[in-house]
């Protein structure tokens, strides 16, 4: 059963039992109504308990269900249902009380929480607002500044903080079911403090006003910020039925946008990326109590720092006791700079460096679970790691390689375990980025999968499982966009036109002041390492412009930091486009955007084909989460059914045939889907 309902003595408990989050579906939302009234209707009962099973009271609504018609009872109705409750109803906590389930607990006529529960009205992150009655109930039991901001901010609160506010009436820390039904008990026969009933005391709106128009200065283009606003304004301003009535239009309204359905595609595109494809359903992940990883430079010092922070204790080794000493300065040097900001404590920064075991040599990995090796970009330094850990690492250990392009195979083959061999691809800075590209070789082991996925979780990470192949998903479609690049600043435009293109777009940042951050140099070295040739980019280097470290790179830092274009650059353009046989030409704003974003689509494209990615989504989640892709854009992929893969493909050909560049040309996919009416969601019609 989804609802199920038991009497203790005098009072009835209503139990949500819908694993594993008790979510609201319609059965669950019937099943409530349903209880709430024969409680009603039972002389025996007195007084009611809601309350879940398991961790969760509810999570909140079942958004696979946004988009499709709604079925009675919608959740405002069964709101007011217990809201208008004859009889005293209490929300029992045992665990968070989100979205929906939030705006179920606040029609209660009080709440009582475990002390590790949390509630929350996430809403505003899938680009909507509170639907059944979070923009008018919150207000008004703790005040409209207080509740506005909790809905613009998305992020659960505590139960000690949730009390604190005043939406929680008690917060216990064992059987909260035990403690609401005696408090349920005591309301019986009394006055109910219908939430619903409330009003806001006139002299709140002046800070909630401010409040407002700072919320809608700082993000002007989201669509559910001024609903969230105007929302709260009909608190004030209309009868609570009317102000209810106002909050359901505009959360329907909101259910069609674009943006509001690009953040839900990607709140599901996440969830799913956490699943191994093809694992069996049965398989365990090994056990992970010990981790080393070999190499204490930027990437292995932050590597070290996401274990720690989770807990887990950390063998940093390096080759001499120099670079370890570095390392370790490193990393300490990283929390006396969050001590010195506020946002750690002394004793907590002792706490993390005591999880850090500095070794050297990799003798010290022998007893590791899991081995990751964060040495150079070189295949030959990583195959002798390789070799050697084969020999040292115990029987059952990951040995993982943390790699941004190389083939996992070629390394996993200087071993003779190739099953225990994965690839574990950090983004940098690798205590703060949140994707972890985990890559998939031809022999490894899916329990290995199921364990790097577990642990990615678990430190915090974003983790997508990918296929085996030069650059893997995300790196290999960045590859195209840095072509392109080059390509346009030889055809005519600017620097500052390509980064102005992408930051319209959605993008914090542009390719080119991107590049200039990380320094021009690093690439530059390893073009010439492999032959290979960046025209612009390497003139760039030859002129010493090694980006901001330099005082110079596509742009002039005259202060260090602020990108300034800069005349030289343009005259250096002009030799290089001379050189190539290239005629200069004006290129608008449209026609660079599409050939950054069309042809890295394109490949997203061929990277599904031959399955290096299980799910376009899972290329959304990659792009989200490593390359800041905007997240109310959905994705590359997504992006891409959005627009039409018909307009994609006609573009690409159409760049293609004028500029002479086959790398444009449509993906056979590509062309099928867009000759098929196909997406990328759907697949081809009949196919």
């Amino acid at each position: 059963m989804s609802v199920e309902i038991n009497k203790q003595g005098d009072v009835a408990v209503i139990t949500i039992n819908n694993p594993a989050v008790n979510a609201l579906g319609h059965a669950v939302r019937a099943g409530i109504a349903d209880q709430i009234a024969a409680a009603n209707a039972d002389a025996a009962v007195a007084a009611i308990v809601l309350t879940g099973a398991g961790r969760f009271f509810s999570a909140g609504a079942d958004i696979s269900e946004f988009g499709k018609a709604s079925q009675e009872p919608i959740l405002p109705a069964v709101c007011q249902a217990i809201e208008d409750s004859a009889k005293p109803v209490v929300a029992a906590l045992p665990g968070p009380a989100l979205g929906g389930g939030c705006e179920l607990t606040l029609s209660c006529h009080a709440r009582i929480a475990l002390a590790t529960a949390e509630v929350g009205l996430p809403e505003v992150k899938l680009g909507l607002i509170p639907g059944a009655g979070g923009t008018q109930r919150l207000p008004r039991l703790i005040g409209a500044k207080a509740a506005f901001a909790i809905m613009l901010d998305g992020e659960p609160l505590k139960a000690k903080k949730a009390l604190d506010a005043g939406i929680l009436d008690a917060v216990v820390e064992s059987d909260v079911v035990a403690a609401a039904v005696a408090h349920a008990r005591s309301l019986a026969g009394k006055p109910l403090r219908r939430t619903g009933a409330l009003t806001i005391p006139a002299e709140q709106r002046e800070a909630f006003e401010a409040a407002a128009t700072a919320a809608l200065k700082k993000d002007p283009e989201s669509p559910n910020v001024p609903a969230l606003v105007d929302c709260v304004r009909a608190a004030f301003d209309k009868p609570f039925a009317e102000a209810m009535a106002f909050e359901r239009e505009q959360f329907v309204k909101l259910l069609k946008n674009e943006r509001s359905i690009a953040l839900r595609h990607v709140f599901f595109a996440e969830r799913g990326a956490a699943r191994v494809a093809d694992a069996p359903k049965d398989t365990k992940a090994r056990n992970v109590g010990k981790v080393a990883i070999i190499g204490a430079g930027t990437m292995g010092g932050g590597i070290a720092m996401s274990f720690v922070a989770a807990g887990v204790p950390v063998i940093l080794i390096e080759n001499d006791k120099e670079a370890l000493e570095r390392g370790v300065s490193r990393v300490a040097g990283n929390y006396d700079f969050s001590v010195s900001r506020g946002s750690m404590t002394e004793a907590r920064k002792a706490e993390l460096m005591g999880r850090i075991d500095g070794r050297v040599g990799l003798e010290a990995a022998a007893d590791a679970d899991l081995v990751i090796e964060a040495v150079f970009e070189e295949m030959t330094v990583k195959k002798d790691v390789f070799g050697k850990l084969d020999k040292i690492a115990k029987k059952g250990a990951i040995l993982a390689t943390n790699t941004s392009y190389l083939n996992v195979d070629d390394i996993a083959a200087a071993t003779a375990r190739p099953a225990d061999v994965v690839g574990l691809h950090f983004f940098s800075p690798a205590n703060v980025m949140k994707l972890l590209e985990i890559v998939r070789a031809k022999h490894t082991a899916p329990d290995v999968l199921v364990t790097a996925v577990a642990l990615a979780r678990k430190i915090g990470k974003m983790p997508v499982v990918v296929g085996n192949c030069h650059g893997f998903v995300g790196n290999r479609m960045l590859a195209r966009r840095s072509q392109q690049v080059e390509r346009l600043l030889t055809e005519g435009a600017l620097p500052q036109q390509v980064d102005a293109a992408l930051r319209t777009f959605g993008f914090r940042m542009g390719p080119c002041a991107m590049s200039d951050l990380a320094g021009l140099d690093i690439s530059w070295r390893m073009r010439k390492a492999t032959g290979q040739k960046a025209p612009v980019a390497d003139a760039l280097c030859e002129a010493g412009r090694f980006g901001q470290k330099a005082g110079r790179g596509y742009y002039l830092y005259q202060d260090g930091r602020t990108p300034t274009p800069d005349p030289e650059v343009e005259q250096l353009l002009a030799k290089v486009s001379a050189a190539q046989g290239v005629t200069r030409r004006a290129i608008s704003e449209e026609e660079i955007t599409q050939r950054l974003i069309y042809p890295m689509i394109n490949e997203g494209t061929r990277i599904l084909a031959e399955g290096i990615a299980a799910r376009s989504a899972d290329i959304d989640v990659v792009w989200v989460h490593g390359y800041n892709f905007p997240r109310w854009r959905g994705g590359p992929m997504h992006y891409a059914d959005q627009v039409g893969l018909k307009h994609i493909a006609e573009r690409l050909e159409a760049y293609s045939k004028a500029t002479g560049d086959e790398s444009l040309a449509p993906a056979p996919l590509l062309r099928e889907l867009a000759d098929k009416g196909g997406s990328f969601a759907k697949g081809t019609p009949g196919g």
